[in-house]
C-alpha cells in the first residue's frame, strides 16, 4: 500500500546556510537537514554567488533529508521555496547562468543608487513600491549593470532571485513572487509591475527581463523529471514558489494572526522589524527608506525596517573580549563569552552609554539609507569598563529597532521575536524596553522554511486559507508575554531621544571618514603617487579576501 502523502517541505535557502525541513500536515516539525551556503566577496564590494553551486547545495540538502526521513518522496504532499532576498541572478539561454549572482550583500551599486535618488521620479518609485532603494535591490543592481556592464544584460533573457533560480531548477518555470516584484519593479497595492517604477530605475529599455508574477498560495508547479532524479523527490510533486524569506520567517513567527498592533522582529546576523498592515494603511516615511512587502493574505502587506547588522555587533564586542583574554594567555571560546553575557550586563548600568550599531561595511539600510554609516560609542568616562561597552551594544540593537518602527508609524503593542538573539533574556528585556511592549517568542524552530510550506499547504487545499493555516501552524507556538520592565522603559525614552540626535548628526562626519579611507586606500595601494599595476592590484585583492 502507497504511504500518505503526510508532509510538506520548506526549502530556505539563506545567507549563511541552505535549509530541507520536513512539516506534517498541522505544522509539526519532523526533521531538518542543512548544507553550508558559499560566496565570495572582493575588495571592490562585490558578493558573489555560484547559481550551479546553490542548486547544487539545495539538491544536497534535500538528499540529505531524504536520508533522515523514511520514503520522503512518497510522502511528500507538496514543497515550497523561499531564499534571501534581493541580489540578482541572471539566467540567459538554455536556463544557464549569465553569471554569479550579485547577492544583496553587494556594495557596487551604490553609486548608481546615489544618482537615481536624486531622479524627479525618485518619490513617485518610492510611493508606488513602497521600498526605498539601496545596493541590495535588484533594480538598483540592474542599472548599475546597465551603466558599467551591459554586456550583462545582453546575454540575459530574466533577471531572478535566489528563491527564483531555486524554482526554476525544481520546475522549470521562469517565475518570481508578489513580494519581491511588487517592493523592487511594482506597485504593492495591486501587486503588479509598474511601467513608472521600471522607468524611474532606468530600466524601461532591460523590461523583458522581468519575469511572470506568481502566487504560491495559489499556484503549484510539478516537480519536473530533471529535478525528481537530482533530488529523490517524486515526478509531477506539486511545488509552490513562496515570497522572500523575511516575510516567509515573519509569519512562521506571528508577524499576521489577527492580533491588533502586533509586530514581529527577526534578530540574527540583520535585524528585521516588521508589522502586517492592509495596504491601504501604510505609513510612507518621508526619507523614502524601508520596505513594503507583500503577505501571501490578500489586502495585507508588512511594513519593514531592516538595520545592516544586528547580532554582528554583538560578535564583534565578544570577538574584542576574547582577544584581550587570549593575550593574557588564556583562549576562550564563543560559547563561553556568550554564557558570560547575562553576567555582565548586570554588572553595568542601564543607559550611561550610547552606541550607535553600524558595524557593517556597507553602512545602513533601515531607517536611513547611508553606505558611509558605522558604529559608534558615544559617553565614555574613564570609569567605564568592558561590561558597560557590552551594554551599550545591546541597548544599541533596542534603540535601533525603535528607531525602525518609529519610522513605520505607533510603537508596536506587542513584539514577537525570532532569530537566535530572541533565546537572550536580557536581549529581550532591552528590545521589549525600548519599544515599550510586550514581547513573546516563537517557539517555531524552522520560522521561514515554516512560512513557505504553509504556503503550499494552502495552495493544495490543506487549509482553506491562510488565517486558518496560521491559527493552528503558529499562534500555539506563541509564548506568553514578557512584561517591558518600566523603569527600563524611562530610561530608554531618553536614550533614543539622544541616540536619535546623535545618528543625524555624524552623518557628516561619516561621509569625511568614508573620504579619508579612501583616500589612505590609494596611497597605500599606488604609493607616492605611482600609478597601480596589475600586479599591485591582484595582490591587495588577494590579501583583502584572506582576511574575508
Amino acid at each position: 500500500m502507497a504511504d500518505a502523502r503526510d508532509l510538506l517541505i520548506g526549502i530556505d535557502a539563506g545567507t549563511s546556510v541552505i535549509k530541507a525541513v520536513a512539516f506534517d500536515l498541522k505544522g509539526a516539525q519532523v526533521a531538518v537537514a542543512s548544507v553550508l551556503n558559499h560566496y565570495v566577496t572582493g575588495a571592490d564590494g562585490s558578493a558573489r554567488q555560484s547559481l550551479d553551486r546553490t542548486w547544487a547545495d539545495c539538491v544536497g540538502a534535500l538528499r540529505e533529508l531524504g536520508a533522515r526521513v523514511d520514503n520522503l518522496g512518497s510522502r511528500t504532499a507538496a514543497l515550497a521555496v523561499t531564499a534571501q532576498g534581493d541580489g540578482t541572478w541572471l539566467v540567459g539561454a538554455g536556463d544557464r547562468p549569465v553569471t554569479d549572482a550579485w547577492l544583496w550583500l553587494d556594495a557596487r551599486a551604490a553609486p548608481t543608487v546615489r544618482r537615481l535618488a536624486a531622479s524627479p521620479l525618485a518619490r513617485r518609485r518610492f510611493e508606488a513600491t513602497g521600498t526605498g532603494l539601496n545596493t541590495c535591490q535588484q533594480g538598483a543592481q540592474l542599472a548599475h549593470m546597465a551603466a558599467t556592464t551591459p554586456e550583462l544584460l545582453v546575454g540575459a533573457e530574466v533577471a531572478l532571485h535566489c528563491k527564483d533560480w531555486l524554482y526554476l531548477n525544481l520546475t522549470g518555470i521562469r517565475a518570481t513572487d508578489p513580494s519581491e516584484a511588487s517592493f523592487t519593479f511594482g506597485d504593492f497595492r495591486r501587486r503588479a509591475y509598474d511601467d513608472l517604477v521600471v522607468e524611474a530605475l532606468g530600466l524601461t529599455p532591460h523590461r523583458r527581463l522581468l519575469p511572470e508574477i506568481v502566487d504560491g498560495s495559489v499556484t503549484t508547479h510539478p516537480l519536473s523529471r530533471a529535478a525528481a532524479e537530482a533530488t529523490g523527490l517524486l515526478e509531477g510533486t506539486p511545488v509552490s514558489l513562496g515570497f522572500v524569506d523575511m516575510v516567509m520567517t515573519a509569519l512562521g513567527a506571528g508577524v499576521h494572526t489577527g492580533d491588533p498592533g502586533a509586530a514581529c522582529s527577526t534578530v540574527g546576523s540583520t535585524g528585521v522589524h516588521m508589522r502586517a498592515v492592509r495596504s491601504e494603511d501604510v505609513v510612507l516615511n518621508a526619507e523614502n527608506t524601508g520596505y513594503v512587502i507583500a503577505l501571501p493574505v490578500p489586502g495585507m502587506v508588512t511594513q519593514v525596517q531592516t538595520n545592516m547588522a544586528a547580532t554582528l555587533n554583538l560578535d564583534w564586542a565578544l570577538r574584542l573580549a576574547g582577544d584581550l583574554m587570549s593575550e593574557t594567555g588564556r583562549e576562550v571560546s564563543h560559547g563561553e563569552l556568550v554564557a558570560r553575557i547575562e553576567s555582565w550586563l548586570d554588572a553595568s548600568r542601564p543607559g550611561a552609554i550610547l552606541y550607535h550599531p553600524y558595524i557593517s561595511e556597507t553602512g545602513e539600510r533601515g531607517p536611513f539609507v547611508d553606505a558611509d554609516a558605522r558604529a559608534s560609542l558615544l559617553g565614555l568616562s574613564a570609569g567605564h569598563r568592558f561590561p558597560d561597552i557590552l551594554r551599550a551594544v545591546v541597548e544599541g540593537l533596542g534603540l535601533a529597532t525603535r528607531d525602525c518602527y518609529a519610522a513605520m508609524g505607533e510603537m508596536p503593542a506587542e513584539l514577537r521575536m525570532t532569530g537566535g538573539a530572541a533565546r537572550s533574556r536580557a536581549l529581550r528585556a532591552v528590545l521589549s524596553a525600548c519599544v515599550g511592549a510586550p514581547v513573546r517568542v516563537s517557539a517555531r524552530e524552522e520560522a521561514g522554511a515554516a512560512g513557505a510550506a504553509m504556503m503550499a499547504a494552502v495552495a493544495i487545499r490543506a487549509y482553506p486559507d491562510m488565517d486558518a493555516c496560521i491559527g493552528e501552524w503558529v499562534t500555539p507556538l506563541l509564548g506568553a508575554p514578557e512584561a517591558p520592565d518600566l523603569a527600563l522603559v524611562a530610561t530608554y525614552e531618553r536614550s533614543f531621544t539622544a541616540y536619535r540626535e546623535a545618528r543625524l548628526a555624524l552623518r557628516p562626519v561619516w561621509s569625511r571618514m568614508a573620504e579619508n579611507r579612501a583616500g589612505d586606500a590609494r596611497s597605500h595601494t599606488w604609493g607616492h603617487g605611482a600609478e597601480p599595476t596589475n600586479k599591485t592590484l591582484t595582490a591587495s585583492t588577494a590579501a583583502h579576501r584572506s582576511t574575508t
